[in-house]
């Protein structure tokens, strides 16, 4: 009854919250409101990829377009208020409750708040960004979790709005990890998680961008087009059956851990995966599929 009074709560909550969000200008925090910034940086990378795009033949309203485009608010707005809300509420909740277990009392497990808030945001950042490359791993090696993945992967054509296309399922792996139990583990404070998730976003839309960037030395550290360009490459390496550069923000994970791979420039390879061809095209289908039974 608990968990389901937090759920109601947090539906309650969410609606209020979110109407109050999409109309006001500036948060109380002093962001930038969400809703603007995606549209905002949106448009400042298309007109990029308009003017200097690195696959000059790819048209300006690329292949699935439109439907990426609307992952984008599915995604970032109203998947949100459907679930979003109470997920993390619940899941914040469960994982008290298993730490009380071992004699959690209360509070963060390794409280980081006392530090000066550039360093907690350059940790937070690193820590969240190493949190989501383990789960992103999870996702290429798991079968079931690949079933949901292969929505992000079907992508044919690269540009900014394939970065949200995702199933809606990957929230429920990714976010209570990032947010929730680094918030109670490390004691960071809410506000950050708004500028790394800011900060993520745009690193993102690049990241799935059609623009010749690699950073030059920083592509050691930050991801970058001309390297995940791989990660969604349809043929493999033999060595390499479940894929590579799984960063999401940070690319050098990949360079620590053995999984990087920028053979050549890749601004032409084939994107997907193994009999592509015969996955559904559609918002609904792709909603769908990973639930059906494989044989």
């Amino acid at each position: 009854m608990s968990y389901w009074n937090t759920i109601v709560s947090s539906y309650e909550s969410a609606a209020k919250g979110f109407w109050n969000y999409l109309v006001d200008p500036i948060k109380d925090n002093g962001l930038p409101n969400f809703f603007y910034f995606l549209i905002l940086i949106s448009i400042l990378i298309w007109v990029l990829e308009i003017v200097v795009p690195w696959r000059k033949k790819q048209a300006i309203i690329r292949r699935d377009f439109w439907l990426d485009s609307f992952y984008m608010f599915f995604n970032f707005f109203i998947f949100r208020v459907v679930l979003f809300a109470a997920l993390v509420n619940v899941t914040y909740d469960l994982f008290v409750a298993f730490l009380e277990l071992f004699g959690y009392k209360g509070g963060a497990l390794i409280d980081l708040s006392h530090l000066q808030w550039g360093w907690q945001l350059v940790i937070y950042f690193f820590i969240a960004d190493l949190a989501q490359w383990c789960v992103h791993v999870l996702l290429h090696r798991v079968p079931v979790l690949w079933q949901f993945h292969k929505v992000h992967h079907s992508v044919k054509e690269m540009g900014f709005a394939a970065h949200v296309r995702y199933h809606f399922m990957e929230n429920v792996f990714y976010q209570p990890a990032k947010f929730v139990a680094l918030s109670l583990i490390f004691g960071f404070k809410l506000e950050y998680a708004f500028y790394v998730y800011y900060l993520a976003t745009l690193i993102g839309h690049l990241n799935h961008a059609n623009l010749n960037l690699d950073y030059g030395p920083f592509r050691y550290l930050f991801n970058n087009p001309k390297m995940h360009i791989w990660h969604h490459a349809k043929h493999l390496p033999e060595d390499r059956p479940y894929g590579m550069n799984y960063g999401i923000s940070l690319s050098i994970w990949d360079y620590l851990f053995g999984t990087a791979h920028v053979p050549s420039d890749g601004r032409d390879i084939e994107l997907g995966f193994d009999n592509d061809e015969d996955y559904p095209q559609s918002f609904w289908g792709h909603l769908v599929e990973p639930f059906k039974r494989k044989k």
